[in-house]
């Protein structure tokens, strides 16, 4: 019996979106294998970044760096901008999740970039929010608020509580 990884990949975001995260990352592991050795390296690591969200789901931020480590690299080679900043995003979150802040704001910033590069400004704005909230716990206050309004700038469509903080930071900043 072959082992379909599309139909793996989607009984995953199933599960995923169902929040059984752990049946989540079961079958994108096996779905990123199954691609893997069908050759079709974009969707294999699509499926690892799947798992590496799902890993972060239940607290194991060591196996989901492993998980979403290199896949940049794949989407780059391809020239899949978006897909790519969605990998340097999942890899910082990781490396939040395991205590190593300089490291993760690297990558959120890289990340945040790329979203630029590409006008996908409300990704930009969840990456720099996600950057911010990182300065902000470790207690760099003026570095998180201009963060922060950097992630305002960066909405096409800003919510009224954006217009908001942005209002604020304007007039308090």
């Amino acid at each position: 019996m072959t082992i379909n990884p599309k139909q793996l990949d989607e009984q995953g975001k199933r599960a995923f979106a169902q929040k059984n995260f752990s049946e989540a990352a079961d079958y994108f592991r096996q779905a990123a294998e199954a691609y893997a050795q069908s050759a079709s390296a974009l969707d294999a690591a699509e499926s690892k970044n799947n798992l590496s969200v799902a890993l972060l789901q239940m607290d194991r931020a060591q196996e989901a760096l492993d998980a979403a480590l290199g896949t940049d690299q794949t989407f780059a080679a391809a020239g899949d901008v978006k897909r790519q900043a969605m990998a340097f995003g999942n890899q910082a979150a990781a490396l939040e999740g395991l205590k190593r802040g300089d490291e993760a704001l690297q990558l959120y910033e890289r990340s945040a970039d790329l979203f630029g590069s590409i006008n996908e400004g409300d990704l930009r704005a969840m990456v720099i929010k996600s950057a911010a909230a990182l300065k902000l716990k470790s207690g760099k206050v003026t570095d998180a608020a201009f963060k922060m309004m950097g992630s305002v700038e960066a909405k096409k469509n800003p919510s009224l509580f954006d217009r908001i903080v942005k209002f604020f930071m304007k007039f308090f900043g």
